[in-house]
């Protein structure tokens, strides 16, 4: 596998917005609001690694806020953050399995998707990381294995619609970066 083009499960519009964000300043305080725990429970800092997110709890509140950090040498990864329908009964193993055609129709739109490169600051790319709404939700990282970290953020800056067109190897939730999530 070559291009990640045929993994990309929805249109990323909002990566397009990286522009606007710059992607030199992650560092924005405005970027994404926070909760202090004062409005809403405390933020969950998920770490991502090669090829896994070790500290994802198996359920949170409703309202929690996600915010990542990429602990890998090389490998860009992101949070994808999918509620899944109620009737939805399969895994996210299994979800994971399908073609691609048919994951898009599982999965839907993206409820958050957070990118971090590696030891870098986070991009909000979609949404503000909290989790409103109660369900199961699925989290995927989409990036394909190999990709230089600045080409892909460069690309993503750059389209307008749909995935960057990037050479890489498979999506790394292929090498087993997703996970399942209960809000409650």
């Amino acid at each position: 596998m070559s291009a990640s083009r045929s993994y990309r499960p929805f249109p990323i519009l909002a990566l397009a917005s990286m522009a606007i964000l710059g992607l030199t300043a992650c560092g924005d305080d405005d970027a994404v609001a926070a909760t202090d725990g004062a409005d809403g429970p405390p933020p969950i800092e998920v770490t991502m690694v090669d090829f896994d997110y070790p500290d994802l709890p198996a359920s949170i509140p409703a309202g929690t806020q996600l915010t990542v950090t990429n602990d890998a040498e090389e490998e860009l990864h992101e949070v994808v953050a999918f509620r899944l329908p109620d009737d939805e009964t399969r895994s996210v193993d299994e979800l994971a399995e399908l073609p691609p055609p048919e994951l898009v129709a599982a999965l839907g739109e993206p409820q958050t998707v957070l990118l971090a490169p590696p030891g870098g600051e986070m991009i909000p790319a979609v949404g503000d990381g909290v989790l409103r709404q109660p369900g199961r939700y699925g989290i995927f990282c989409f990036i394909p294995a190999g990709v230089d970290p600045q080409v892909y953020l460069a690309a993503a800056a750059e389209t307008e619609e749909g995935p960057p067109q990037v050479e890489g190897g498979a999506p790394h939730f292929v090498l087993g970066m997703r996970a399942e999530l209960m809000v409650e």
